[in-house]
């Protein structure tokens, strides 16, 4: 464990969440004790920082990081990694569509193994046919430029041992932080580790890219570049 005792630290970066905040905060109340609830309001326009900031006096576990600028969902990661200080971190995402009970029922499965350098992620179910279509074909192209199985790339929640955080130094500061991770974890021989999980329904707000076929055409093309610049920028 870390030197302040606790297994895990999870990063939630929150842009306009605020309608999620109370619901996310109380549904990680099993991590008391043992793990660390980093709420990171990432520029947020709406009232995300206050519900941020009553959610870390109301619950001991949680802790508030506040950015006055947006700085992408890697940047929001970025700054939650930099005061995360659980002997393993990671991240999820603020929208509900992971259930809070059973991330914290995944990290529970994990306690007994402290100090292990493996990288975990859950593995989606229960998603739209669309989006399996594109995930499976951004698996693909990342798999075959990476000449290793890289698959559901972006599902959560994320964690790994935190002697891999140096390596976020040099991280993109959009949704290919996710990527960059796996493909560093893979890099320093870290032991990937899968579970699945249930993808649930948005709790409130917007998706800032799922918004029809041209916004996931528009990301794959993105992503695609990205994975090229991480694949041979950083020689993974």
């Amino acid at each position: 464990m870390s030197a302040a005792g606790l297994f895990c630290s999870l990063v939630v970066p929150c842009y306009n969440e605020e309608a999620n905040v109370p619901a996310l905060a109380a549904g990680f109340a099993g991590l008391e004790g043992w793990g660390e609830l980093i709420l990171v309001d990432n520029g947020s326009s709406d009232a995300t920082r206050a519900e941020v900031s009553a959610a870390a006096r109301k619950f001991p576990f949680v802790r508030s990081v506040t950015l006055d600028r947006n700085a992408g969902y890697g940047g929001g990661i970025k700054a939650g990694l930099a005061a995360a200080s659980g002997g393993h971190v990671g991240w999820t995402h603020a929208d509900l569509q992971y259930d809070p009970a059973e991330t914290v029922a995944l990290l529970a499965g994990l306690r007994g193994r402290a100090g292990e350098r493996y990288f975990f992620k859950g593995l989606r179910r229960g998603r739209p046919t669309a989006d399996r279509f594109f995930t499976a074909g951004m698996s693909l192209f990342v798999s075959v430029l990476f000449g290793r199985p890289l698959t559901d790339i972006n599902a959560q929640p994320t964690l790994f041992h935190r002697s891999l955080l140096p390596v976020f130094a040099g991280a993109p500061d959009d949704f290919s932080i996710d990527l960059f991770a796996f493909a560093a974890a893979l890099r320093a021989g870290f032991r990937v580790e899968r579970a699945p999980v249930r993808l649930l329904p948005r709790a409130a707000g917007s998706s800032s890219w799922n918004r029809g076929p041209g916004s996931r055409l528009a990301l794959s093309a993105r992503t695609a570049a990205a994975a090229v610049r991480i694949r041979f920028g950083e020689g993974a």
